[in-house]
């Protein structure tokens, strides 16, 4: 396996900072985009194992920074969940520009929203996994303090911790959570559907894979990732989440050249 830089263009005029995993192999099995958790980044140690035990099975992944994360250009105080899903579509059109089209969606918590959000805009997704992700994208306004939400209501914006690291949050990202209806998106989905979630899940719980996975149509399918945290920070429940997409992404995954 290697792993090689890929920037791109995103929808804003900013350059995004990707890493392609690549097989040891010059005829994957397919290519997957992997979507990062709130705040996370392409080399938080889930999207990084995932990736690669992801390729270690023979599917090349692409994980990129959302704009105003990691090496992406842009400011985080000005990002919106449409705009993470804009970028998404945009990482989508510039692998498949390279030779490489995307036949998996994969999203981590958040990122697993900005999936199901985002596959009505990629024609060539032939099957979405999301892990611990939250049926309605304003959970993530769980991770805030009260106080914080106050002074962005009243201010216009405000510094916040969010995983022990400062970012300013304006008031257009809050208000932008109340415009997705997830449900319909997920109603209207037209490829596979996997659901991986932990029961023990403290920051995004099980009642959220439920309501996903009950307003999917077939095909559609569970597993649960027993006693894992949230961010996956054991390696084994990062490779298990891995084993469990390739296989079940195997029986979706169009047949590619060398």
């Amino acid at each position: 396996m290697s792993v090689q830089s890929f920037e791109f263009d995103g929808p804003q005029g900013y350059r995004l900072a990707g890493r392609l995993e690549l097989p040891a192999t010059d005829r994957p099995a397919g290519w997957a985009i992997l979507a990062h958790c709130f705040t996370c980044g392409k080399d938080s140690l889930a999207a990084t194992r995932l990736a690669r035990a992801l390729a270690a099975r023979g599917i090349g992944v692409l994980r990129f920074d959302f704009a105003g994360l990691g090496g992406s250009g842009g400011s985080f105080a000005d990002t919106t969940f449409a705009a993470d899903v804009e970028d998404l579509v945009a990482a989508g059109r510039a692998l498949a520009a390279d030779g490489k089209p995307p036949a998996i969606l994969i999203g981590h918590s958040l990122g697993g929203a900005a999936s199901l959000a985002a596959v009505a805009d990629m024609p060539g997704i032939c099957a979405v996994a999301t892990i611990g992700a939250p049926f309605d994208v304003a959970h993530v306004l769980h991770q805030f303090d009260p106080a914080s939400l106050q002074v962005i209501d009243t201010e216009g914006q405000a510094e916040v911790l969010l995983a022990g690291r400062p970012f300013v949050v304006r008031k257009r990202f809050v208000a932008d959570l109340a415009r997705h209806d997830l449900g319909a998106r997920i109603a209207q989905l037209r490829v596979p559907l996997l659901v991986l979630h932990s029961p023990r899940d403290a920051t995004v719980g099980i009642d959220n894979a439920a309501r996903i996975f009950a307003a999917a149509k077939h095909p559609k399918s569970f597993i649960s990732l027993d006693d894992a945290d949230h961010l996956l920070t054991r390696r084994s429940d990062a490779d298990y989440a891995a084993a469990m997409i390739s296989t079940w992404a195997s029986r979706f995954l169009p047949a590619t050249q060398p």
